[in-house]
């Protein structure tokens, strides 16, 4: 019979008899080996509950359903919902649930309706000289916010930096706080900071307190359709459309392209800020190589980086490519990025020469690392294009997702600033022509003129200093 109790930041297993030759936890994401002694007949396991995953700092596990291997060793184990400081876990025979570390006493409707309540009465008061940032809906601390995030660590470093995040996985920047989405913390954090920087919608209910301000960086130059412009009249969508927009104060753009169709699209009256993207700073002056030696490649291994957009259609990423048949046919090493959208339901993508990326913090730092970009439809390939290096675009699916899906703003098939296929034979033939660059210089030269040319590495610079000049942080 075998046991389990916890530790810390580990689980505790202890039994009678031969000992396991491994015991491990996994989930969909995550892998973790457990330490096995033995002492008599006797024998014990500490399995952590924290991992380090592609090469960053040892975090928490994320949240999710985890198996212990082999399952014949936890037949019969039995935790109840324990709260750890960093997790809450359940064991219930070979299934272990880990959830973020929120009080059960907060963890349900009724909870969450008390907290929402105690938020929006919380009128009055003066707010603190601080901000409150949140990155595809607390998934990651990445993107705009993260590049605003070091600028404003930099200019002002007495200001407090909060970051939503949905568990105790996410790493966030050096100094910040890391407020759990749905604990008291984070309510009482987003009411009251001055500012707010998010790239997406505000979740939950909003109440603006009187000088609070939000910023909106958005994530993305829209090639698909979106808010008002996708396919089919909602009128339930066109509210929440309205609504939202009204939330913003200031939204940022990326180029001019960009903010007639997010000022058209979202109704917004606000102030458009035509700065350029914070994330892109890097690209224009960064290096690849601290990436690189994180994900263990070689300084002369090629690497692509493969990064399609979400599909309304389905939770997970699209499976129309073969990353580890590409990999062994250009003798590259791929990166596989799926969308933030399909971080939490997917599973990892493994074969040799195949690193699956979708959980790496911040897809600015994989640009850097990739020696050429594979997409379909994602506004990484307004990005990427800030490099100046190649890219291809395998859509198999164009004719749906144009015409039923999303739509489209321009003519990818005949603007792209490189060569747009629908098999995989064709990608490979197109990344492993040397002349494919030279071919798509010209339309390469005019999607830079088009949409980069805010992206010149002052970008973060730029809108720390809009926020500081209207007052709604304090830098002293």
């Amino acid at each position: 019979m075998t046991q389990v109790e916890l530790g810390e930041d580990a689980l505790l297993l202890s039994g009678t008899g031969d000992a396991p030759e491994r015991i491990e936890l996994v989930g969909a994401r995550a892998r973790v080996a457990g330490v096995i002694t033995t002492e008599g007949d006797d024998w014990h396991a500490v399995i952590p509950l924290l991992a380090s995953r592609l090469g960053g700092p040892e975090l928490p596990l994320p949240s999710g359903r985890y198996r212990i291997e082999p399952a014949a060793v936890a037949s019969d184990l039995h935790l109840p919902i324990t709260l750890l400081p960093i997790l809450r876990v359940r064991v219930l025979g070979d299934e272990v649930l880990i959830a973020p570390p929120i009080d059960p006493a907060y963890d349900s409707g009724d909870g969450q309706s008390a907290l929402e309540r105690r938020y929006v009465s919380q009128a009055g008061g003066e707010l603190e000289n601080a901000v409150f940032f949140e990155s595809f809906y607390g998934r990651n601390a990445s993107c705009n916010p993260l590049a605003i995030d070091r600028e404003l660590a930099a200019r002002a470093p007495h200001v407090t930096r909060y970051w939503s995040v949905v568990d105790r996985s996410v790493e966030v920047p050096e100094g910040a706080v890391a407020v759990v989405e749905g604990t008291p913390e984070w309510w009482r954090a987003r009411a009251t900071v001055r500012l707010l920087v998010v790239n997406d919608w505000l979740r939950r209910r909003y109440a603006r307190r009187r000088g609070q301000r939000v910023l909106q960086t958005w994530h993305g130059t829209p090639l698909k359709r979106l808010a008002l412009h996708r396919p089919g009249f909602d009128p339930r969508r066109a509210v929440a459309v309205w609504r939202e927009a009204r939330r913003w104060d200031a939204l940022l753009a990326q180029n001019p392209y960009a903010a007639r169709i997010l000022r058209a699209a979202y109704a917004f009256r606000g102030g458009l800020w035509v700065d350029g993207y914070p994330r892109n700073d890097v690209l224009v002056s960064g290096s690849g190589a601290p990436v690189r030696d994180r994900l263990g490649i070689a300084e002369d291994e090629r690497v692509v980086l493969y990064a399609p957009t979400w599909r309304d259609d389905r939770e997970h990423i699209v499976d129309f490519l073969d990353p580890v048949a590409l990999a062994e046919q250009l003798g590259a090493v791929v990166l596989v990025r799926g969308h933030s959208r399909t971080l939490l339901p997917g599973a990892d993508t493994t074969g040799p020469r195949v690193i699956d990326v979708t959980g790496f913090p911040d897809t600015s730092q994989l640009l850097l690392a990739a020696d050429a970009l594979i997409t379909d439809y994602s506004s990484v390939m307004f990005d990427f294009s800030a490099t100046g290096k190649p890219m291809a675009f395998f859509v198999p699916d164009i004719e749906h997702y144009r015409g039923e899906l999303r739509g489209f703003y321009f003519d990818l098939e005949r603007e792209a600033p490189g060569p747009v296929v629908r098999t995989q034979d064709e990608l490979v033939a197109a990344l492993s022509a040397g002349a494919a660059v030279d071919a798509y210089a010209d339309k390469y030269r005019r999607w830079q003129q088009r949409f980069n040319s805010r992206d010149d590495g002052r970008a973060a610079e730029r809108v720390v200093a809009r926020v500081i000049d209207r007052g709604w942080i304090d830098p002293d």
